[in-house]
């Protein structure tokens, strides 16, 4: 018995496979335009494997393990022939890896080479998730014809570019993956690095935050170093921005994603490119933080059934182009289109005495709060990617008992309102220096009096000792708040550390050494409307 297939069939719950008979041909060379060669592994069954459709995984974490096994066994297991290679510079594959930046041509050499190989078949489809769907879209307008589908799952076309924002710098995420990718090939690294979570958690309290890379691994990191030293906008990220090539992807897409992901926002962005284009193109958004199980089933179950099907020439199964889950109500639902048709945009304004509603406020003095750097508002929940931190739903009622947290609740729903699409901010705001962060959050408050988050996002001010309206994209979302509760908003300066704590000083975030506390404002009057606006299909009493 292969008690690894049957396991990864429970997790994943797939049907059962075709065949558990599997032959891998390990370390295959596939040679790129300037002479380097990486390597590759081929999965397929036993018997008849040659000819099967191919399909592509291109990685930076291995080829085998917990990396790889239960993605590629499972496919080569159920009609697949599986090529999954290491990208240049890891695990064997020649070169140096230079994250993010040679996908587009190494790439586009992977194909070609597949393509000519006496195995292959006549068709191809792309799969992963996360860097593997990256390397997706970095091809994806430029395909040949054999390739008949992309899977990218929790991923985008400008991977990485929304952490480093000039206005709101996720700092987390970025910097625990380059630590992650820089021991990744050392002995018994999966058990290291859960040892050494905390002392990476520690190092992103570090001042200057440049020093911090040496505080987690014992030595500088480019990539680390780029991240603190370049925003988005920055020419050295110009290379990892695929998302001009989305509209001129032609074959089918299917995207998986999460409520919680990292990447949520752009993932979406990308969909509704392809659609604009007028290209097929479908897509799943579950309850899942990135390295949800939901996210390595439901994108399998894709691979299983949109992709093979395509790569046979066939239909796949009749679906609704967009597929969500909506909490709260805790189902799945089918809809035309992201956003949704008849969602209309109402705002919820901010009151004092932490009243939340649709009236419109009445003159009000502002309220306050004190933001001490030395001590940030931390993150709690949410979308967070590091080990051992939680992510997702969380109960809110710590945070919210700070003192740096304002919040906001409306009076108990006497009927369901249901949220779905692109939520915002509009909070009219002043700090006492002119370098501050506002921070919004959306959560459902229950008959308990539980408060859980359902979504929230950052903006970075210059002239914030100015009063001004700070406008706040918060994570999209899809979220049915039940009747009897309550919706609360919550405001601060931070959530540290998914995102860098602001110092209040405008130096640069990478050699900032002073840290200095502020007092902040926030305005509810007839002049300065602040609210959060809600994409509602029905009216609220």
């Amino acid at each position: 018995m292969n008690l690894g297939s049957h396991l990864t069939q429970r997790l994943l719950r797939l049907p059962p496979p075709l065949t558990r008979d599997l032959v891998v041909e390990p370390d295959l060379r596939v040679p790129m335009r300037d002479g380097t060669v990486l390597l590759a592994d081929r999965w397929a069954p036993k018997a008849d494997g040659d000819g099967l459709p191919t399909m592509l995984l291109r990685t930076p974490y291995g080829r085998a393990g917990i990396a790889a096994g239960p993605m590629v066994r499972p496919l080569a297991e159920r009609g697949f022939q599986v090529l999954i290679q290491s990208t240049r510079g890891t695990f064997g594959s020649g070169g140096v890896f230079d994250p993010l930046r040679r996908e587009r041509e190494d790439g586009l050499d992977t194909l070609e080479w597949v393509i000519e190989q006496p195995w292959f078949g006549e068709s191809m489809v792309l799969y992963g998730m996360s860097y593997l769907g990256f390397v997706q879209w970095a091809v994806g307008d430029q395909l040949p014809p054999q390739v008949k589908a992309m899977i990218p799952a929790v991923s985008e076309s400008a991977l990485t570019l929304e952490f480093l924002r000039a206005d709101g710098f996720s700092l987390e995420t970025p910097f625990g993956w380059g630590v992650m990718v820089a021991g990744q090939e050392r002995r018994w690294a999966m058990p290291r690095q859960l040892l050494e979570a905390k002392r990476v958690g520690r190092a992103l309290g570090t001042l200057p935050l440049d020093q911090a890379d040496t505080a987690a691994i014992g030595h500088r990191s480019g990539y680390i170093q780029d991240i603190l030293a370049h925003d988005a906008g920055a020419p050295r990220w110009t290379a990892l921005d695929h998302r001009h090539r989305v509209a001129g992807i032609t074959a089918p897409v299917s995207s998986v994603g999460g409520w919680y992901d990292i990447f949520l926002p752009g993932q979406l962005r990308d969909h509704q490119a392809l659609v604009a284009a007028g290209h097929q193109a479908r897509l799943t958004v579950g309850p899942w933080s990135h390295t949800s199980r939901g996210v390595g089933s439901t994108a399998a179950g894709e691979a299983l059934g949109f992709g093979l099907a395509h790569a046979r020439g066939e239909e796949p199964p009749e679906r609704a182009p967009v597929r969500l889950f909506v909490m709260g109500e805790e189902t799945w639902r089918d809809f035309p289109s992201w956003p949704p048709p008849d969602y209309t945009p109402l705002p919820f304004h901010l009151h004092p005495g932490g009243v939340l509603s649709t009236d419109r406020a009445g003159e009000s003095a502002p309220d306050g709060y004190r933001y001490d750097p030395a001590d940030p508002t931390p993150a709690v929940g949410g979308v967070r990617l590091a080990l051992g931190v939680k992510g997702g739903r969380v109960d809110n009622t710590a945070l919210e008992a700070r003192p740096d947290v304002l919040t906001y609740t409306t009076a108990t729903l006497d009927t369901d309102v249901e949220v779905i699409g692109e939520v915002s901010a509009e909070i009219w705001f002043k700090s006492s220096l002119p370098y501050a962060d506002v921070f919004v959050r959306l959560c459902d408050v229950d008959t308990k009096g539980r408060s859980t988050n359902v979504c929230d996002g950052l903006v970075g001010l210059t002239g914030a000792d100015r009063t001004s309206c700070a406008t706040v994209r918060l994570w999209p979302t899809a979220y049915r708040f039940r009747r009897g509760h309550r919706i609360r908003v919550q405001v601060s300066s931070g959530a540290f550390p998914r995102y860098n704590r602001n110092p209040g000083t405008g130096e640069p975030r990478a050699t900032a050494t002073t840290l200095r506390a502020a007092d902040q404002e926030v305005f509810h009057d007839p002049e300065h409307l602040s609210a959060v606006l809600l994409p509602l299909r029905q009216p609220v009493h």
